[in-house]
């Protein structure tokens, strides 16, 4: 997918995520990483981490060699959808207290992403 193609998905979504409130918590943390995974795709394609003809679809996913290349060039983005990630497991998956807390960290997680994007 294009960087374009990437952006134009993120803003869609996020267009979607400005609806909700943060007692939308689980739909706030999943779109979040939805978005926040097309504005690491475009990060990764930026920085040639990662061709345009490869997307990554979770940062756990990426392999070790992958990780580090990663982290050398973009640390804040990459910790910054790992934590959406854990939010995922803990409130959308799961049943832990402190929904609205994850949303604000889910959307303060996103706008990094966003910027390490280059928007």
């Amino acid at each position: 997918m294009t960087p374009e193609e990437h952006r134009a998905k993120a803003l869609r979504i996020e267009h979607s995520l400005a609806r909700l409130t943060d007692a939308d918590y689980e739909a706030i943390v999943e779109g979040a990483m939805l978005a926040g995974t097309h504005w690491f795709n475009i990060l990764l394609h930026r920085t040639k981490l990662f061709p345009e003809t490869r997307d990554a679809m979770h940062a756990e996913f990426l392999t070790v060699g992958e990780r580090r290349r990663v982290a050398a060039k973009a640390a804040d983005a990459l910790a910054a959808l790992d934590s959406i990630e854990a939010l995922r497991t803990l409130q959308v998956r799961g049943d832990m207290p402190g929904g609205e807390q994850a949303a604000r960290t889910a959307r303060e997680c996103l706008a990094r992403l966003r910027n390490a994007a280059g928007r």
